[in-house]
């Protein structure tokens, strides 16, 4: 009876540990939602800003000030409020390494 008991507590234990494993591509597919305005992989074909190639500490304390207030504009407060710290962090890094 315990052999049971254990395999079925092992299996739900590796379960859990797979699903709790970080994405490969959590950051590109979080920031795939910022090309409408700032273009592909953060390239701006004008208009905006782009994102590609700026500093991650730069873009994370952007984000961090729409997301708090202190940084006035039309969408962006409301768009950066929708974001956990973790995916702006995430998000920062990915388009700090992506080429302009």
């Amino acid at each position: 009876m315990r052999i049971p008991l254990l395999a079925t507590t092992l299996a739900a234990v590796a379960t859990f540990a797979q699903a709790q494993s970080p994405d490969p591509n959590f950051a590109r597919n979080i920031a795939a939602a910022c090309a409408n305005c700032h273009g592909t992989n953060g390239v701006s074909k004008g208009g905006m800003p782009s994102l590609a190639g700026q500093s991650k500490a730069d873009l994370l304390r952007k984000m961090q000030d729409y997301k708090a207030g202190r940084t006035p504009g039309t969408i962006m407060p409301q768009l950066a409020k929708g974001y956990s710290d973790q995916e702006i962090d995430a998000m920062s890094g990915w388009f700090s390494t992506q080429k302009p």
